[in-house]
């Protein structure tokens, strides 16, 4: 009786440990997914932004945008005093201009 239980538990566990599950399919992409290389072993791709072309351009726009933002508190000023300057028109679109050059220029 001992010994039925004995290679009754080893036939038991020697299915259990072989996987047990021979009738069961394998989900589809398993084996390719397998094949694949872990990716905890594949090197990290370092991403290096480039220096923007023209960088002393940059640094030029970047003044002159500088510029242009601190004439226009004057002449807003001026405008609540019942006087439109004539040039704040161009001024405002220049700057528009110029912060959207640095803007693309900066994220690329």
């Amino acid at each position: 009786m001992k010994l039925r239980f004995l290679v009754l538990a080893f036939l038991l566990s020697c299915t259990l440990v072989m996987g047990g599950q021979a009738g069961h399919p394998v989900p589809p992409g398993v084996r390719e997914a397998d094949k694949l290389p872990n990716p905890a072993d594949i090197p990290p791709q370092v991403t290096v932004k480039r220096q923007p072309a023209g960088a002393a351009q940059l640094e030029r726009d970047a003044k002159e945008l500088a510029r242009l933002a601190q004439l226009i508190p004057p002449e807003i000023h001026q405008i609540e005093n019942g006087r439109l300057p004539k040039d704040l028109d161009g001024q405002l679109k220049r700057i528009g201009k110029l912060s959207k050059q640095l803007r693309r220029e900066i994220s690329r």
